[in-house]
């Protein structure tokens, strides 16, 4: 399956948040959908698609078969559902994973957990570590992977890899010097340079001392 642009990747993270956790109201008409993807709470980033991005992601999530349209008898406006679960194969703690990393980015495992509580409730941080394990092995293609750990955290984050692969943050740059320091070591360098110098001129005070003697002694 080819990779999701951002705009796949919001609405059908959307579609299944509200799938598990307002299954009243699902599935959802086009107005409510691209509120789901606009909210501010729960979503990172924050977004402000207007209707015409939203269909145009459902459009391509359609042709890969990871959503539909639904137009009932008792309902004049379309509405729209996900087959994310049917297409990739996923369980619903796989599916909980999936969904909070597709709408609020990546995140270390504790966070994962605390942020699928209304989609799936894992018992322990150990088994939601398993379950993202078993999702970083899966084939025939993993479906996230495990950031390497950034300058300044503890813990390591994990993605999701159904926009393809995640860019490397940049290694963070080694500290310069402080500008004391700096200003230390070139006033030392230009001491010891002087103090070369003074050397130099030193031996060569001598060596002509040692030439002015040498003539006085064949004058007298």
């Amino acid at each position: 399956m080819n990779p999701l642009n951002p705009v796949e990747v919001r609405v059908l993270g959307s579609l299944v948040e509200k799938d598990i956790t307002t299954p009243d109201y699902y599935p959802l008409t086009l107005n409510a959908l691209t509120n789901a993807c606009n909210q501010s709470s729960n979503r990172d980033p924050v977004v402000s698609f207007l209707e015409r991005d939203v269909v145009r992601g459902l459009d391509s999530l359609r042709e890969k078969k990871l959503a539909f349209m639904f137009q009932g008898a008792d309902s004049r406006a379309a509405k729209y559902g996900h087959r994310f679960p049917e297409t990739f194969g996923l369980t619903r703690p796989e599916v909980a994973i999936l969904c909070v990393l597709m709408l609020r980015g990546a995140q270390t495992a504790g966070e994962i957990r605390g942020r699928t509580g209304r989609m799936h409730e894992f018992a322990s941080l150990e088994e939601a570590a398993a379950t993202l394990g078993a999702l970083i092995v899966r084939t025939p293609a993993p479906l996230v992977v495990k950031l390497p750990r950034q300058a300044g955290f503890k813990e390591q984050r994990y993605a999701h890899l159904l926009s393809g692969d995640v860019p490397l943050p940049a290694p963070e740059p080694s500290p310069g010097p402080e500008p004391a320091g700096t200003a230390v070591r070139l006033e030392d360098e230009r001491l010891a340079r002087l103090e070369t110098e003074a050397a130099a001129l030193r031996s060569e005070v001598a060596e002509l001392r040692k030439q002015l003697a040498d003539l006085r002694k064949q004058l007298e």
